[in-house]
């Protein structure tokens, strides 16, 4: 099929859903873990309650690839049923992740978050090749990169944004503070809002060959062993990628999980109270614990502003990229070898930090970001077939979610711990993974996938 070369605007309207869906995943990101901690969680508990994130992803994104491929309506198209589902759900896991009073249920609300999120987010990603022609690739996953970018700096700055409005940040013990549960609210309003945006403003391409398509829409479902079969006839690049990507979002996944804990602890000297260490009986120790706990609500809202930067970097960076890429040649392997290697040192960096120059760190790892969100899906679009371009992502995203419960399941700890058993020591593993990513890249040497010549808009 010869797909017609889209706008700017046209690219903005099908990749504008990537904003909700970032808002979930940055306030996802970014509080969590302050959320388990202020629900008494220990700071070396935490990866194991992320298990559930990339446990739904495993399971949730290649099913739902494999169904996208399969889906055609005239009215709604393939992929955005899945985008309409995902943010109903992910809204109202938003809204309600707040209210736990529990362990079990903010663990339990990250599951439904994390698969529902996912729903929305893999068709997106198939949705830019069944759109753009194979010269507006590049150029269209770095349009997606901008809009997250936008959606991870406001959304990390939520909390304290309406803090500085006047919504109280502190709270009872055990209790997540309401400018935390009005961030999230805001930000189940802006996903649904979004994808609502991208479905009404979008059309999709038909099938090419509908006759052909019909027929293997009516066979019998066996979407376990055509996934397998997918698995074991991917692409060389293919499993190259998977290399880069798994030390890559080994990375993130500590950055997300043991950011708060560890920069809580270490730059800001603020770290969670330990209710079990207080007597609670006794007022002026109640008082002294409810203090503590404040500063660390207070330096949380702080870490999760500066984690907002990587968000603006990204952001700054995928606008260059936008510019770039719309006109001449990139050169996709060095573009991410670098960007990932200036994250990594961008993780070292916070190590020797202050709270005033902790910005910089995520300025750097911002580069990082916005290439992980660009550059693997343009390299991989070049090297697959295209007829099962949803199924190829979702398997793709198994390089993701991989490392991430690895991590989970105690990588981050075991790792960290090897250098002492201070919290900073994980953003020092994260920094070594990062970089380890960087140098993974000259492993890719498919001509195709390493560049490409784009023609005139």
């Amino acid at each position: 099929m010869n797909k017609r070369k889209l706008s700017f605007w046209q690219i903005w309207n099908m990749s504008f859903g990537f904003l909700g869906i970032q808002f979930g995943f940055a306030l996802q990101g970014g509080f969590m873990s302050r959320i388990f901690q202020t629900l008494g969680a220990g700071k070396e508990d935490i990866p194991f309650l992320w298990v559930a994130a990339p446990l739904t992803g495993l399971l949730v994104q290649p099913i739902i690839g494999y169904l996208s491929d399969r889906t055609w309506s005239t009215k709604w198209g393939r992929r955005r049923p899945y985008f309409l589902i995902g943010a109903v759900l992910s809204s109202l896991a938003l809204f309600f992740m707040p209210y736990s009073s529990a362990l079990w249920m903010a663990a339990g609300f990250l599951w439904i978050l994390d698969a529902s999120i996912n729903i929305s987010m893999e068709p997106f990603r198939a949705l830019v090749a069944d759109k753009l022609p194979e010269s507006q690739r590049s150029y269209g996953f770095v349009v997606q990169t901008l809009i997250i970018g936008i959606g991870t700096w406001i959304a990390s700055n939520l909390p304290w944004m309406v803090s500085e409005l006047g919504v109280s940040n502190s709270a009872a013990s055990g209790v997540i503070p309401m400018s935390v549960k009005v961030a999230f609210s805001i930000g189940a309003f802006v996903f649904l809002a979004s994808i609502l945006y991208t479905v009404f403003t979008t059309e999709e391409y038909p099938p090419e060959d509908m006759e052909e398509f019909e027929k293997e829409r009516a066979k019998k479902n066996n979407f376990i062993p055509d996934i397998l079969n997918n698995i074991g006839s991917m692409p060389l690049t293919m499993k190259k990628l998977g290399v880069i990507q798994f030390f890559s979002w080994f990375a993130f996944f500590t950055m997300w999980s043991m950011a708060n804990p560890a920069l809580t602890e270490h730059v800001y000297k603020t770290p969670a109270p330990v209710k079990s260490e207080y007597n609670m009986s006794d007022v002026a120790q109640a008082e002294a614990f409810n203090t503590a706990n404040t500063k660390f609500q207070e330096s949380s809202n702080l870490v999760g502003s500066a984690m907002g930067v990587y968000g603006l970097s990204s952001m700054a960076f995928a606008l260059l990229l936008t510019f770039y890429t719309s006109k001449r040649r990139i050169n996709r392997k060095l573009v991410h070898m670098f960007s990932l290697i200036l994250g990594g040192l961008g993780f070292l960096y916070m190590n020797i930090t202050s709270p005033e120059n902790l910005k910089y760190s995520f300025v750097l790892i911002g580069f990082a970001w916005g290439s992980i969100l660009s550059m693997p899906y343009a390299m991989l679009s070049s090297s697959v077939d295209p007829k099962k371009m949803g199924v190829i992502m979702g398997i793709f995203n198994m390089f993701i979610v991989i490392p991430q419960i690895i991590a989970a399941l105690g990588g981050i700890n075991f790792i960290s711990s090897l250098l002492g058993e201070e919290a900073i020591n994980a953003m020092t593993v994260a920094g070594i993974s990062l970089i380890i990513a960087g140098v993974c890249n000259l492993l890719i040497t498919n001509k195709n996938a390493i560049t490409y010549q784009a023609e005139e808009l």
